[in-house]
C-alpha cells in the first residue's frame, strides 16, 4: 500500500498536486482503507466501480482482492498516472462519472456492460449525493462501501423526524440498508479536508420497496414534496383527499417513513391531475 511519502513523490514526479476543484483529498489511513474494502462485500471476480482513484491507493487493494476494477477519473493528469501504474489490470474511464447528474457517463455504462457491480470509493464530496442516488436506481447495483462527507452520511442513514432526513435518505433507503462503518477525521486524508468524513456501507434490501425502473419518478416526487417540507401534506397535495392508510393531511414530509413515501407516491400517481401543489 502506498505511503503518504510515496503518494507525494508520485505527484511531484509529474509536477502535480491535489486539486481542490476536483475534490482531491486522498484517503491515506491504512486501517480505514482496508476496512472500506473488507466491509464493502466485494469478492474475487466481481465488478467494482471506483470513482476518483487518485494515485491508486485503494485501487491497489481492489486489484489485490481479485476484483475487476472500473475506475473513473476526471483529472486527466491523474488518469495518466493511474494508467501507467495499472495498465490493463483495470479498466480506466477518463471523464466525469456523472455528466448529466441523472445518469452515469456512457463510457462507464458501456464498461459495466449490464453486469452486477458494487462501488468501493473515496468519493469526491461534490459528486457523492447525486452519484449514490443514480446508482441506487440501476439494475445490477449491489451496493458497496464509500467514504463521504459526514453530513452526507447523516442524510443517507437518517430516520424520519430527524433534521438530516430528506430525499436522499428516502431514495436510497427504499432499496438499500445503510450502515455507518466508521468516522474519519480530517487527519485520515491528505490534504486534510475542512470537514469530517464517514465511511458508509450499502446493502441491497431483500425486498426493495421501489423497483429500479421506478426510482427516478419516485425520487422526483419525494424531492418535490420535500421542497415544501414546512407545509402539511394537505396543503401540498390538496385538502379533502383520502390519503393512504396511516398518512394524515396534517403530517409534514419529514414524518413519513420510507414505506409511507412509497405508498404516497403510488397514490399520487393514480390521481387526476398528478400535479403536487394543486
Amino acid at each position: 500500500m502506498q505511503t503518504l511519502g510515496e503518494i507525494k513523490a508520485l505527484l511531484a514526479g509529474r509536477g502535480l498536486r491535489p486539486r481542490h476543484r476536483f475534490g482531491q483529498n486522498f484517503l491515506i489511513e491504512p486501517v480505514h482503507l482496508r476496512t472500506l474494502v473488507d466491509r464493502s462485500g466485494v469478492a474475487a471476480g466481481e465488478v467494482v466501480l471506483e470513482v476518483g482513484p487518485g494515485t491508486g491507493v485503494l485501487t491497489d487493494l481492489l486489484v489485490e482482492a481479485g476484483t475487476e476494477v472500473i475506475a473513473c477519473e476526471i483529472d486527466r493528469d491523474l488518469a495518466s498516472l493511474v494508467a501507467d501504474r495499472f495498465g490493463d489490470r483495470i479498466t480506466l474511464v477518463v471523464g466525469d462519472a456523472l455528466p448529466s447528474k441523472r445518469t452515469l457517463s456512457p463510457p462507464l455504462i458501456e464498461s459495466i456492460g449490464g453486469r452486477p457491480f458494487r462501488i468501493v470509493a473515496n468519493l469526491p464530496y461534490a459528486i457523492a449525493s447525486p452519484l449514490l442516488a443514480v446508482l441506487a436506481g440501476m439494475d445490477g447495483f449491489l451496493g458497496g462501501g464509500v467514504t463521504v462527507q459526514r453530513e452526507v452520511a447523516d442524510r443517507l442513514a437518517a430516520r424520519p423526524g430527524t433534521r438530516a432526513y430528506g430525499p436522499l435518505s428516502v431514495v436510497v433507503q427504499s432499496r438499500f440498508a445503510v450502515e455507518r462503518l466508521a468516522e474519519l477525521p480530517p487527519g485520515c486524508f491528505w490534504p486534510p479536508p475542512e470537514v469530517n468524513s464517514a465511511m458508509v456501507g450499502l446493502r441491497p434490501l431483500e425486498t426493495p420497496l421501489v423497483g429500479a425502473s421506478e426510482l427516478d419518478a419516485f425520487g422526483r416526487f419525494v424531492s418535490e414534496v420535500f421542497g415544501r417540507r414546512r407545509k402539511q401534506l394537505g396543503t401540498i397535495l390538496g385538502r379533502g383527499r383520502d390519503l393512504p392508510d396511516g398518512i394524515e393531511s396534517d403530517m409534514r414530509p419529514e414524518r413519513l417513513t420510507v414505506a409511507q413515501w412509497v405508498d404516497l407516491q403510488r397514490w399520487r400517481a393514480a390521481q387526476d391531475p398528478p400535479q403536487a401543489g394543486t
